[in-house]
């Protein structure tokens, strides 16, 4: 796999948009450019959760200065991430289309844990060793993240669907804070974490830590008004909520660290952070000045240094799942050695073609009947480490479409296949077939054609006719990929 001295992470919060730039010196990487602009995402949600077109055109023209920074990158050095208002916008997908044409990149949307997995990886690269297990907590703009981990490994991951934007959104519309408001949204923070709190709660930790810029304003705002000595801590708070409600309205306060672009949300971060450290026992917290964007630079450093996280994930649903190793490195070789007689394909194709062998009979741990059904839908909903959401849909699409008819499968009929996702489909369901018998399968010199509607499978002379059932398989396969518009011929 190639090593790059220079990677780039994009972090499409739901508040902020950021990009950082470093550079890769062993395992270690060092900042060279940061760019930040609050482009506030999550306020741009309407009722029907549809961003609204004023907010599209903020982050589109955000985007296009990016992409102006990531020019004469690597595009396999960079990583774009979206999260949680993009994990709830219903019109995501045109939104995504015409951001990835502004920034000249893809963007993936990660489920809530591995955002959390993602922010704890970029904190505890910023701290020093310690035997102690930490709480890290990141408010964003439209869901906060629990994370309690030790040393570099995260243990227990959570996201709620609560941040700074939609509570100030929801409970401070206007601005105008009171007592009242307050109290409800301190009170709405606590009843959602209150789900979580057996496993957060302070009897699992030793040490609180606070990510992301709410985190930072509310550690700004204590220190500066001498209302606290270090970090953020519950006294401090509770001097901050008399504040609040003493001015009346965020554009009356008048607080040292208070920035201009964190006041229309700093009420709503604040009732989180509070109602989160009444509910969880919180006395002190700690701020980190490192956050998802650094996780980010630090999980795709790993895949160039064999360390890649959806490997060791791969690795353990094979072990959870109780996938049969040797039937399954079967199909593996075989669908590579298919994958090899084809032309144009690249390392990724590769790597998805050999997850996908590797997890086809997962679903055989729910039922046999229908198993690649159980499959994709294990695959498309289980929280994977390392995964984004577009990548399980790949493995899912692989492992539901293994066998049986395409016409059941809707991206089938909707023409939404891509050309190199239908070849891997193709090259896997092969495979399957020709390991049916789970014995050792010593692929004789194949030819493979394949290309624009066309698929054709050329085995030496003689060899199906020793194998009447292998070639019925291969009879009904033809047909199967007949009736989607496919020409596959074989012999």
């Amino acid at each position: 796999m190639k090593t790059y001295d220079t990677l780039a992470a994009v972090d499409l919060g739901s508040n902020s948009f950021r990009l950082e730039v470093a550079r890769v010196a062993g395992d270690q990487l060092y900042p060279l450019d940061s760019l930040k602009e609050t482009v506030r995402l999550a306020g741009g949600l309407d009722d029907d959760k549809r961003l609204d077109d004023a907010t599209q055109e903020r982050a589109l023209a955000c985007l296009q200065r990016f992409g102006e920074r990531l020019r004469g990158l690597s595009p396999e050095a960079i990583r774009c991430v979206g999260t949680s208002a993009l994990r709830v916008a219903r019109n995501a997908d045109g939104f995504l289309r015409k951001a990835e044409a502004a920034l000249g990149h893809p963007i993936e949307i990660v489920a809530g844990r591995e955002e959390a997995r993602l922010i704890y990886l970029g904190v505890a690269h910023s701290l020093p060793a310690s035997p102690d297990c930490r709480l890290v907590v990141d408010i964003g703009g439209g869901s906060t993240e629990f994370i309690i981990g030790h040393g570099l490994k995260p243990h227990e991951r959570e996201s709620l669907h609560m941040g700074c934007v939609n509570f100030s959104k929801r409970f401070f519309a206007d601005g105008v804070v009171d007592k009242a408001a307050l109290k409800a949204a301190e009170m709405a923070a606590r009843v959602e974490v209150e789900h979580i709190a057996r496993e957060f709660s302070q009897a699992n930790w030793q040490q609180a830590i606070g990510s992301s810029g709410t985190a930072r304003a509310l550690r700004e705002i204590l220190e500066g008004n001498g209302w606290s000595s270090r970090g953020i801590t519950a006294d401090g708070l509770a001097q901050l909520r008399s504040q609040l409600v003493k001015a009346g309205h965020v554009d009356a306060l008048e607080l040292a660290g208070l920035t201009r672009d964190r006041r229309p949300v700093i009420a709503g971060g604040f009732a989180i952070m509070a109602g989160l450290f009444a509910e969880l026992g919180i006395e002190q917290m700690d701020v980190a000045e490192t956050a998802m964007r650094e996780g980010i630079l630090y999980d795709l450093l790993g895949r160039f240094h064999q360390q890649d996280m959806r490997e060791a994930t791969v690795d353990e649903f094979m072990r959870r799942y109780h996938i049969d190793v040797q039937q399954a490195a079967r199909v593996k070789r075989v669908a590579r050695e298919l994958l090899a007689a084809c032309d144009g394909h690249d390392e990724n194709d590769e790597r998805f073609l050999d997850w996908a062998a590797r997890l086809h009979e997962i679903g055989l741990s729910v039922s046999h009947s229908g198993y690649h059904r159980h499959s994709g839908y294990i695959l498309e909903n289980a929280d994977m480490p390392g995964f984004s959401r577009t990548e399980q849909a790949r493995l899912a699409l692989l492992a539901r479409a293994q066998r049986g008819a395409l016409t059941k499968l809707p991206a089938w009929v909707s023409g939404m296949v891509p050309d190199h996702d239908r070849l891997l489909v193709w090259l896997l369901r092969q495979a399957v077939i020709l390991c049916r018998n789970r014995a050792e399968t010593h692929l004789p010199e194949v030819k493979v054609e394949a290309g624009g509607k066309r698929f054709r499978l050329a085995l030496p002379e003689g060899w199906l006719e020793r194998r009447p059932l292998t070639q019925r398989a291969l009879e009904e396969e033809s047909a199967y990929w007949h009736a989607v518009g496919m020409k596959y011929t074989f012999g």
